[in-house]
């Protein structure tokens, strides 16, 4: 059958200036293969497959993929699948707010001043890293350790090493390897001066399945997880935005929200920008015959 299917730009604040999201909507008839398959053949960072919830507390169920693999949880594929499901007819049981479920649990999302918001779900991995760790690290973005404010595990589901550096200048200025021998996934974050439209500048760095290194345009999660770390040192704390993507010629900005006891909200503008649907055998991969 056909399925309906979405693009989504997520984070912008502007035209195009977002990330990208593919959302396919009635997934559930779809093997692993097949979203695998969808998501390399369109080569976003992300794509994701909305499903009925199998928890009687959400909404919906959200499978998200990259190219090489599934992840547990990820930022602008919630806002962009949550913005997707709401598009096409989906009412909230809860009124103002929904409930996501997907790899991490359950994810209570908000719509507000035209804006989606996730709650952040909480750490998976925090603390200090190792020297091995770090020297990857500092390798890979081409630095000195002299240049790193601080280093930490900040993994809410991809798998985040978050850096701080001295200034949004320092963060723009960076040039990382182009490829590494290994798995990594770094996000590295830096103060503007005091009194801008922005708090920080943010920039994330990944391999995918050929271990080239790629940077995200506007990432969620590590959005996420940086202002998780960042609010338990008190370097932020009440209402703040951060801008990701000036490096690669997007405009992005993230809504940080930490009012709340007990919850972070990270919020965004989501806009569809294509709506279609995907030929009934578009995800049926043919196996030759045995």
């Amino acid at each position: 059958m056909a399925r309906a299917f979405s693009l989504v730009d997520v984070f912008a604040n502007g035209a195009l200036g977002g990330n990208p999201l593919a959302v396919v909507h009635d997934a559930e008839a779809l093997g692993d293969a097949e979203m695998l398959q969808l998501t390399r053949w369109l080569n976003f960072s992300e794509t994701s497959f909305l499903l009925p919830p199998t928890d009687a507390g959400a909404d919906y169920r959200v499978r998200i993929f990259t190219p090489d693999r599934e992840l547990p949880f990820a930022g602008h594929p919630t806002l962009g699948s949550a913005h997707a499901w709401l598009a096409a007819g989906g009412v909230p049981r809860l009124g103002g707010e929904l409930v996501q479920e997907c790899g991490v649990g359950l994810v209570p999302l908000r719509v507000a001043d035209g804006l989606i918001g996730f709650a952040a779900p909480p750490l998976l991995r925090e603390g200090p890293v190792d020297d091995a760790d770090r020297d990857d690290v500092l390798a890979l973005l081409g630095i000195e350790g002299a240049d790193v404010l601080d280093m930490a595990w900040a993994d809410n589901g991809p798998g985040w090493i978050a850096v701080r550096l001295a200034s949004a200048e320092a963060v723009l200025a960076l040039a990382p390897a182009r490829s590494w021998p290994r798995r990594i996934e770094v996000g590295v974050v830096g103060a503007h001066p005091a009194g801008g439209e922005v708090a920080f500048e943010i920039r994330t760095f990944f391999t995918d399945q050929a271990l080239v290194v790629r940077e995200d345009p506007v990432t969620g999660s590590f959005n996420a997880a940086a202002a998780q770390w960042q609010v338990a040192q008190g370097l932020a704390g009440g209402c703040w935005r951060a801008a990701q993507g000036q490096a690669m010629g997007h405009d992005g900005v993230v809504h940080l929200d930490a009012r709340e006891a007990g919850r972070l909200w990270v919020s965004g503008a989501c806009r569809t920008i294509v709506q279609g649907s995907l030929s009934g055998d578009a995800c049926v991969l043919n196996h030759p015959a045995a």
